[in-house]
C-alpha cells in the first residue's frame, strides 16, 4: 500500500505519461489483464484509459485490475486510472 507522499511522487511521475493500455468494448478481459501485467514489468507506472466504461464500472475494473496485478492504484481522473507495481530487482 502506498503513503501519501509515495502517491504525490508517483502523480507526479505519471503526468507525462500516455496511456499503454486500453480497456475495450469487452471490459477487463484476461487479455487486459496480461497487457497491463506486461507493461508494469517493462515500466512500474503506467496509465490505463477506459473510454467505454461508466464510472462505477471504471471504480471495479481499477480495483479488479490492481488485485489481479498486484499493482497499487495511484490516481483515476475521468477514464484514466493511473497504477504502480514496484519491480521485483530480485
Amino acid at each position: 500500500m502506498l503513503n501519501s507522499s509515495e502517491r504525490k511522487a508517483l502523480k507526479a511521475r505519471a503526468h507525462k505519461l500516455e496511456p499503454v493500455v486500453i480497456i475495450g468494448t469487452k471490459g477487463l478481459t484476461d487479455e487486459v489483464v496480461k497487457e497491463v501485467d506486461l507493461a508494469l514489468k517493462a515500466h512500474e507506472l503506467i496509465k490505463v484509459r477506459a473510454p467505454g466504461m461508466e464510472r462505477d464500472m471504471r471504480e471495479v475494473a481499477l480495483k479488479e485490475l490492481c488485485e489481479r496485478t498486484g499493482a497499487d492504484p495511484v490516481q483515476s481522473i475521468g477514464k484514466v486510472f493511473v497504477i504502480f507495481r514496484k519491480h521485483d530487482d530480485a
